[in-house]
């Protein structure tokens, strides 16, 4: 899963293209269960030991890949493999399988975990890697199941579950997995970056300044937005007052959504929501692929925020990453609900964002989300009580929260009708059948512009052409290689949409940013068809079409 601390903003514009619809009420959900939250299984013989010189070069390999030196590593473990140390060869493969899923080669990261695996069947480290390989492929429940495998405690196993238990929105379970890895293993990067992330106020400020003070394994943009997060935690455990809590008696609104632009067929290209920030009034478009409250920077200084700290802000596109700020509003306030203390980001120059800015619709994690964009309106509401636990004092989440996710999974009796997602930081996944083939996973995305799917999915069932009368923008500029599928059928939810013309582009760096297959994006265009209500806690989406209310 991506590290919490990376701004990715998925809003997408088209420009020189025209989008064929059409839309139909489907005859089923599709069906996937989010995975069961039980103990560890066991039933595996554990692979021997290696020794010797091996030993010693798989130990340097593992060095190189704790500390983010991964073409070194790869060499390290093809070293051993080469040598033909059989007690050695499972435990290299596997090293060459995770360091190959950082260098984002997911092909050869499966080879060399099913060689691992044919070695040494459901033992680790062999079934864990090939977990891990799973889980960057979208095959969760796959994932899940090899997690589960080792008949002995194991870290690595551990962090995969607790990424299955996070996406799956059990966070009490995914806290207690993430535990045992780092009781079992605190030397582990990749398990110290996702423990310190549950942490809150003060103790995370504290392992976050340790952590950062030794060589690490994340990418630069990474480690670059956790020095960002230590700059705002800094500035929250000094300012207390910085929570964005809820100041305001009631607990409900309704409000218009704004136009923010029109596409080539003069058709509305996505909602904004009249906030004022600061006392200062602004149209936000709101944005389910994206996290936080982005300012303009005209915006910003309207508003008279304050600055506290800069930033990368990382989007689609060719260019390079956007510059930005973290800052400070006073308050925020969207329709009857002020929010006071408030965490913005401010973009420095001019993309593929408008004028105004955007706010993510994960800020609003604490209320029912009704998105009515059929009847152009924006609704708010409380979330039902989950039995036997305590209410939760409502906010605006304009940071990412830390340890205040102790509960796992609750589906309300008045949303058993709702489709599960999974959740990965801000985005929404929802599994989606492609000509009726088991799922895949699409991005829920009000801010792009319309349907996309991947060259590489769309290949498997049609015939995909380029189209260079096609520009398409987003927030780190223009993205190459736009071309346009035939014919699609996609199920997800209740619905059932048959596609043509389908536009299709490379959305790589969409996955390795998540850290999972992303196979294509539901966008404003069919959105705006949509009631949407979302339940962010939970991982719950209700999409109603009626095509007599439509307008």
């Amino acid at each position: 899963m991506p590290s919490p601390f990376v701004r990715i903003f998925l809003s997408i514009v088209l420009v020189f293209a025209i989008a064929r619809l059409a839309f139909a009420q489907g005859s089923g959900q599709v069906n996937t269960k989010a995975p069961a939250v039980t103990a560890p299984a066991g039933g595996c013989a554990n692979a021997p030991s290696p020794t010797g010189e091996a030993a010693a070069t798989l130990d340097t390999a593992l060095q190189k890949y704790r500390t983010g030196h991964f073409d070194t590593a790869v060499g390290g473990y093809e070293s051993v493999i080469a040598a033909g140390d059989k007690a050695a060869a499972p435990y290299a493969y596997a090293g060459l399988a995770r360091a190959n899923l950082k260098l984002h080669k997911v092909d050869e990261a499966y080879d060399a975990a099913q060689k691992a695996n044919a070695l040494t069947p459901n033992a680790p480290p062999a079934i864990v890697a090939l977990g891990e390989v799973y889980y960057r492929q979208g095959k969760f429940t796959e994932a899940e199941a090899a997690f589960r495998a080792p008949c002995t405690a194991d870290a690595r196993a551990y962090l995969g579950l607790s990424r299955i238990y996070e996406i799956t929105s059990n966070y009490k379970s995914a806290k207690s997995s993430i535990n045992a890895a780092h009781t079992l293993d605190p030397t582990d990067p990749d398990i110290g970056r996702a423990w310190v992330a549950t942490l809150g106020g003060a103790d995370r400020l504290k392992y976050l300044k340790e952590y950062l003070a030794t060589p690490g394994n994340e990418d630069a943009a990474h480690r670059e937005g956790l020095e960002h997060q230590l700059a705002v935690l800094e500035d929250e455990v000094s300012t207390p007052t910085h929570s964005c809590k809820l100041v305001t008696k009631v607990t409900s609104t309704q409000t218009k959504f704004d136009p923010v632009g029109m596409d080539m067929d003069s058709r509305i290209s996505g909602y904004g929501l009249p906030v004022k920030v600061n006392g200062a009034t602004a149209n936000l478009q709101l944005d389910t692929g994206a996290s936080g409250i982005v300012l303009g920077r005209k915006m910003a200084q309207k508003a008279n925020i304050k600055l506290i700290t800069s930033e990368t802000l990382q989007g689609i596109g060719e260019g390079p990453a956007a510059s930005g700020s973290i800052g400070v509003a006073d308050s925020i306030k969207i329709g009857d609900l002020e929010f006071q203390g408030c965490y913005v980001d401010v973009v420095d120059r001019k993309s593929a964002l408008e004028d105004d800015g955007l706010i993510g619709a994960d800020v609003f994690e604490d209320f029912l989300v009704d998105l009515d964009f059929p009847d152009a309106k924006f609704k708010l509401s409380p979330l039902p009580a989950i039995p036997d636990q305590p209410a939760k004092e409502a906010s605006l989440q304009s940071e990412t929260s830390s340890g205040a996710h102790l509960h796992d999974r609750y589906v309300p009796p008045e949303m058993k009708s709702y489709s599960q997602v999974f959740r990965i930081g801000h985005a929404l996944l929802i599994p989606t059948s492609v000509n009726e083939t088991p799922y895949r996973l699409f991005l829920i995305d009000t801010g792009s512009f319309d349907d996309t799917v991947s060259p590489t999915m769309a290949k498997q069932f049609t015939h995909i052409t380029g189209d260079s009368n096609m520009t398409i923008k987003g927030f780190n500029g223009e993205v190459n290689k736009v071309y346009t599928a035939d014919q699609l059928v996609l199920r997800f939810g209740r619905l059932k949409q048959d596609r043509h013309d389908l536009i299709t582009f490379d959305v790589t760096n969409v996955s390795n940013s998540f850290g999972t297959e992303i196979s294509g994006i539901f966008g404003f265009g069919m959105l705006r068809m949509i009631d949407m209500k979302i339940d962010y806690r939970d991982g719950l989406v209700d999409l109603e079409y009626d095509p007599h209310r439509f307008h």
